[in-house]
């Protein structure tokens, strides 16, 4: 537990709690009260809650992911244990060196390789698959009345998209997601042991399948993504074991994070029926819609930086290499900002939302991401006349992830 600074009265922010994981909108709203950072004293973190904070610090050039330049080797290895990153060979390797963790020329190398494969233009050429795939989906429920949205729909579509465009079968994509689930848990702020031989058991066997399915695809090409990728890393795109770190990052971000929003904004709307029959009526509203849902649940609520340079914010100098804690989450909350900000509103125009963060580290995958949404949710109420919650569903826990664990629902076709 951490008690706030900066604000009127102590008060405890605790992010771990089942009052947090219910409703984590009231612990951000008492943050922005507060006229500046708060420091989380249990990750060591001063954390930006207010959308013009969060905004300027991940637009700050000052401000990186890496500590790699800015610490020496002995520091580096210090805040490894600090943090419990330290004896995990796999996760060393593959998982803290990529693009996402990053900065400079490295990363704005790694992003160049890979940028022209996920533009809207190049994504678009994916909406018939996603289509037809959802389609076959929805097909193989059509004798059932109950469902469980997340498990039975949402978990199957980006990672089987994503896979399809790299080239993974499709009889291999669920283990794939699992492994993704398994890493990106590690993240949170309770890295226990047991979570920690999980991570990195989980990246060794990631890794060597990857490495085992690159080698195919060097003896068999294909027209997939990673017979492109390995023609980038003949022409020197990627140095050694960049190629594993990118493709199993494009496999990560290509999961959690887009079935948490799938089924946050299926609860969401469920919760606001007045929105859902206004998307029911007007079809052309799904692109708003699909952005507010980014907004209202992001389903990445926090991102860390630290800053390259001693630095003054706020009237309080910082020390090279200080953490901050962006929270994307509070900001896509902020009155000052959005109004009626805890409302669900399909037409919301402008729509601001930084769920997709800002700077050099502005999601690569946000075009395709939206495309899946937006097949799946038109398809949906398409098929569907009545979409029922048949329980309250439970969130996910802690700050790196927001999404429902399951979303049991009522359907009745056409």
């Amino acid at each position: 537990m951490s008690i706030a600074r900066g604000l009127s009265t102590e008060w405890a922010f605790e992010p771990l709690s089942e009052a947090f994981t219910r409703d984590p909108y009231a612990a951000y709203a008492r943050l922005r009260e507060g006229d500046d950072f708060y420091y989380f004293e249990d990750f060591d973190v001063w954390i930006a809650s207010r959308f013009e904070d969060v905004r300027a610090l991940a637009l700050d050039k000052r401000m990186v992911r890496s500590l790699e330049g800015i610490a020496t080797r002995d520091e580096l290895e210090a805040l490894q244990r600090q943090n419990n990153w330290h004896d995990m060979p796999y996760h060393e390797r593959y998982v803290q060196v990529n693009l996402l963790e990053s900065d400079g020329p490295v990363h704005d190398r790694l992003r160049r390789q890979i940028f022209g494969y996920f533009t809207s233009s190049a994504v678009s050429h994916w909406q018939a698959l996603i289509q037809d795939y959802v389609d076959g989906l929805l097909d193989s429920l059509s004798d059932r009345d109950e469902i469980d949205f997340v498990s039975e729909l949402a978990s199957h579509v980006p990672g089987h998209i994503i896979g399809r465009m790299l080239g993974v079968p499709d009889e291999d994509c669920p283990k794939l997601r699992e492994w993704s689930e398994e890493i990106v848990r590690y993240f949170d702020i309770d890295r226990t042991e047991e979570k920690k031989r999980v991570a990195e058991n989980a990246t060794r066997e990631f890794a060597e399948y990857m490495i085992a399915l690159k080698a195919e695809r060097e003896k068999n090409p294909k027209d997939d993504l990673i017979s492109q990728l390995l023609e980038v890393e003949r022409n020197g795109g990627f140095l050694e074991d960049e190629f594993i770190a990118t493709v199993m990052l494009i496999l990560k971000a290509g999961h959690g994070s887009t079935i948490d929003v799938l089924g946050s904004g299926m609860h969401a709307l469920l919760e606001f029926p007045d929105q859902m029959q206004k998307l029911r009526d007007n079809p052309a509203l799904i692109g708003t819609a699909v952005q507010e849902m980014f907004r209202y649940e992001s389903p990445l609520p926090f991102f860390h930086r630290h800053n390259s340079e001693e630095i003054e914010l706020k009237g309080r100098r910082y020390p090279k290499g200080t953490k901050f804690g962006l929270l994307y989450a509070s900001a896509n909350r902020d009155p000052a900002v959005f109004e009626n900000p805890d409302s669900f509103d399909v037409t919301r125009t402008p729509n601001r939302h930084i769920a997709f963060g800002a700077g050099p580290h502005f999601c690569l995958g946000n075009h395709l991401s939206r495309l899946d949404m937006e097949v799946i949710f038109t398809s949906l109420l398409n098929r569907f006349i009545s979409i029922e919650l048949l329980e309250k569903p439970t969130y996910k826990p802690g700050l790196q992830a927001r999404g429902p664990r399951s979303l049991h629902l009522r359907l009745k076709e056409a």
